[in-house]
């Protein structure tokens, strides 16, 4: 399944819809407005939230946590020790590990786990500006969670590009 994001760097109070490959509404990216962290949720069309990120409070690092009611579902940061700047680890609740690589800024990336890819994340193939794809290439893996798992990553990277850290 592929699914297509208005590229935009998601700033506090910003909502933005992310379509399926038929240009249908699949998940609502609603920021939260007036908070001390970057925080939003990931809702489906109905408006039922499915997952909620936050940037963690006192880390060394940026690091943001993904919930799904109320638990800890992962933690997204940039790998510490890694030849490749855009290389982010995700530490999932259950005790394994998603490597997401690439050209972050650039939108040209995939998200693997023990050596399967996952997703693949790219704008090459779409012919409309500011605009990439979350192509979902596992069908067991769970779609919310690898938009959400993306959403974070860029918005780290983007981040750190605007600081001058990358």
């Amino acid at each position: 399944m592929r699914y297509l994001v208005r590229d935009r760097i998601l700033g506090i109070g910003d909502d933005y819809w992310i379509e399926d490959e038929q240009g249908g509404k699949a998940f609502l990216v609603d920021g939260k407005a007036m908070r001390l962290r970057d925080t939003f949720e990931l809702k489906d069309p109905t408006g039922r939230v499915l997952i909620v990120v936050r940037q963690k409070m006192l880390a060394l690092r940026d690091t943001m946590v993904i919930e799904r009611d109320g638990e800890s579902l992962a933690t997204v940061k940039r790998k510490r020790l890694s030849l490749l700047r855009n290389h982010y680890r995700v530490a999932l609740a259950d005790g394994t590990e998603m490597d997401v690589s690439g050209k972050i800024l650039d939108r040209e990336f995939t998200i693997e786990l023990d050596h399967r890819q996952l997703a693949r994340i790219s704008r090459r193939w779409l012919h409309v500006r500011e605009t990439y794809g979350v192509d979902i290439l596992d069908e067991q893996a769970d779609p919310s969670l690898l938009i959400a798992v993306t959403v974070c990553v860029i918005q780290l990277a983007d981040k750190q590009r605007r600081l001058g850290q990358v």
